[in-house]
């Protein structure tokens, strides 16, 4: 199952809205054959791996991180597949959230006399779907803030000295992140400040659409991140802004809420435009500001081992005014990361 969930990674940032599936075939304790969805639209991972044995498998156990879909949609049934090559035995991490699906896959296999056993590393397979999960079940896109720190809490002195906190080996990992996340936000003030591209700068990798927050249409059509036109950019802003953008920009008009672009409204507005995930690029008081609305689903902190010692430097957090702490924003730690020096935690909000 392990590697069945190695193999679906490979296809990370590039099966949206699917999940990321692997299939491993075994057979007398070997290896007969394996594949894995490489993209939206394409074979999934069963008949990826299936096709390399000429869809015969007669007596075979196949591995599956994901139920075997039971209906059509771009591909037919795999359930059916598994049936008709003659799996013996089926392993499968976790039972597909999706309605269409939901245990219909499993069943369908049961019936036809296949062995089925179901739940082997579940929670590591529930791990690699998240965005799926939450995409599946709630209707919503998913959202990651991710932050770099020093050993204080501070994204920037009280002169808005950066570059850089963290090292290069956690810059490089920033980018993977880029990746695999469809789309990167940021507040105005924060592409004021920096002048960032916000493209990702890892070899093979996928640019994410680029989200700015720009309530007021502050922002230059000549700042780096409108420079690349082979990504799309998405401007929010306040409705009956008159300002011309290039052809590859979508404004999405929003609400304003307390003097700031309504988040929910936002985030809702990006799942109907297919976004179905998004990593938070921002200052202490955007950052603040998602989860107070209780929007995050996954956190990343990066931290070095420096320390800036001044009240006045910048926080990668502001604006909740928790004044118990019984009342703190808590964390469920998943993995931690070391690059050299550096500390990297992934965590998801309870």
């Amino acid at each position: 199952m392990k590697r069945c969930i190695n193999l679906a990674r490979l296809a990370e940032g590039h099966t949206a809205p699917n999940p990321m599936v692997g299939a491993v075939v075994v057979k007398d304790g070997q290896v007969m054959a394996e594949g894995y969805h490489r993209q939206y639209g394409g074979a999934h991972a069963e008949v990826d791996a299936l096709s390399k044995l000429g869809n015969k498998a007669e007596g075979a156990t196949l591995y599956v991180n994901l139920e075997p879909c039971s209906h059509f949609g771009k591909t037919p049934p795999c359930a059916d597949l598994v049936v008709r090559s003659g799996i013996k035995k089926l392993i499968v991490g976790m039972t597909d959230p999706n309605p269409l699906v939901s245990g219909r896959g499993i069943e369908k296999c049961r019936q036809a006399g296949v062995e089925v056993v179901v739940g082997v590393l579940e929670e590591e397979c529930r791990e690699l779907n998240e965005v799926f999960v939450k995409n599946i079940t709630q209707k919503k896109t998913f959202v990651a803030l991710k932050t770099a720190t020093t050993l204080d809490g501070k994204v920037a002195t009280r002169t808005g000295s950066s570059k850089w906190i963290t090292n290069e080996k956690s810059r490089a990992y920033v980018q993977k992140l880029r990746n695999k996340y469809d789309g990167i936000l940021t507040s105005a003030s924060t592409v004021l400040a920096d002048n960032p591209a916000l493209t990702c700068r890892m070899d093979g990798g996928r640019n994410p659409v680029r989200i700015i927050l720009d309530k007021d249409g502050i922002v230059p059509i000549d700042y780096k991140v409108f420079e690349d036109n082979s990504t799309r950019v998405v401007v929010c802003q306040k409705s009956g802004l008159k300002k011309d953008y290039p052809s590859y920009v979508d404004v999405l008009e929003c609400p304003v809420k307390d003097n700031h672009l309504d988040l929910k409204y936002v985030i809702s507005q990006l799942y109907e435009m297919q976004i179905f995930s998004v990593m938070v690029e921002a200052g202490g008081i955007l950052n603040g500001a998602f989860l107070k609305e209780g929007l995050v689903d996954k956190f990343y902190q990066f931290i070095a081992p420096k320390i800036i010692g001044d009240e006045r430097a910048k926080s990668f957090v502001s604006g909740l005014d928790i004044e118990d702490v019984s009342n703190c924003i808590e964390l469920v730690p998943k993995h931690l990361h070391f690059f050299d020096k550096d500390v990297i935690i992934e965590a998801c909000v309870e």
